[in-house]
């Protein structure tokens, strides 16, 4: 599979059905009339692991032939995807190992800890060239955490849920990191609902997603970026980059304090625990608030696993 389609999608809901969640998708008669649109919100923050990554884990893990199984997984990931994995891994009953970054959350360090994987730290800029170094030590397959064309169909499967539950969306807003759910939601879209507009959602701290779309060429990332949208700080995959283009994904880029004011809105209007990284999907709402008036959107919210470094006063 060197691309992603619709029928891989569809293969992907198959293969992982009763193994994740089927979330919730709730509405916010607050949001609604605070843009003057009908708002319908994803949850993926209530997934298996606290986030949508775990599909897209589910359907690489149970997607390896039993050989392949038996020599276990390897990724590098800075939270969600690690425990994904981790998670699937546990679920299949086959080896993991995870490269994390010395810097990533303790909440997430520990929620892989919890799963059963082995955890081997490294410096951010070294994930790569360690977890190939893994990889080839133990013959392990590498589940990327967003090019992997397995993972990207399994992230997929949040959007065809969603348009299942509410099949005449005019809109879906999602965040874009690496852009796995991003670009699944995109190969969903175009095939159930064509109209639809599909909205990557991205910190302007990290916006190398935009600048990729505004000049045709896959942009580098942004270095040592401050943000509290931890799991957004991935660049953008080739794979990805590719969809993202071929299904005409716009990208919005919202700042801090949005980002900041959306976590605080699920939280307290909600009662919905969101990380910023999910977050952005409102902030990014609210950003373009007059396009969308009278409109219907799904927002996405892609994990709740957060330490509530963000939790400033207000």
């Amino acid at each position: 599979m060197t691309t992603v389609e619709i029928d891989d999608v569809v293969a992907a809901q198959a293969r992982i059905a009763g193994v994740v969640h089927r979330t919730p998708v709730m509405t916010s008669s607050t949001l609604d009339r605070e843009l003057g649109a009908q708002v319908f919100v994803k949850c993926e923050n209530l997934q298996k692991v606290g986030a949508f990554k775990a599909r897209g884990a589910c359907n690489a893990v149970f997607a390896l032939d039993d050989a392949a199984a038996r020599r276990g997984v390897v990724t590098h990931s800075s939270g969600n995807h690690a425990a994904a994995l981790a998670w699937a891994a546990g679920k299949r009953g086959v080896p993991c190992a995870v490269v994390m970054p010395d810097s990533a959350p303790a909440v997430k360090v520990e929620a892989v800890r919890g799963y059963g994987a082995e955890i081997v730290f490294c410096k951010q800029h070294e994930r790569e060239a360690t977890c190939a170094r893994v990889q080839q030590e133990r013959g392990a397959t590498l589940v990327h955490p967003f090019e992997d064309p397995l993972v990207i169909a399994g992230q997929g499967t949040a959007a065809l849920e969603l348009l299942e539950d509410v099949p005449d969306l005019d809109a879906i807003v999602v965040p874009v990191g690496g852009g796995g759910l991003c670009a699944g939601t995109a190969v969903v879209a175009r095939a159930r609902r064509a109209q639809a507009d599909v909205i990557g959602a991205e910190p302007l701290a990290v916006d190398d997603a935009a600048r990729s779309l505004a000049t045709g060429v896959r942009q580098p990332r942004v270095e040592a970026p401050q943000t509290f949208a931890d799991g957004l700080l991935t660049p953008l995959g080739a794979p990805n980059f590719a969809l993202l283009q071929r299904h005409r994904v716009r990208i919005v880029t919202v700042d801090e304090d949005a980002i900041v004011a959306a976590s605080w809105f699920f939280l307290q209007r909600m009662k919905l625990v969101v990380e910023p990284s999910g977050a952005t999907v409102l902030a990014a709402l609210r950003a373009i608030g007059a396009e969308v008036a009278g409109r219907r959107v799904g927002l996405i919210v892609s994990g709740g696993n957060t330490d509530f470094a963000w939790m400033r006063p207000r």
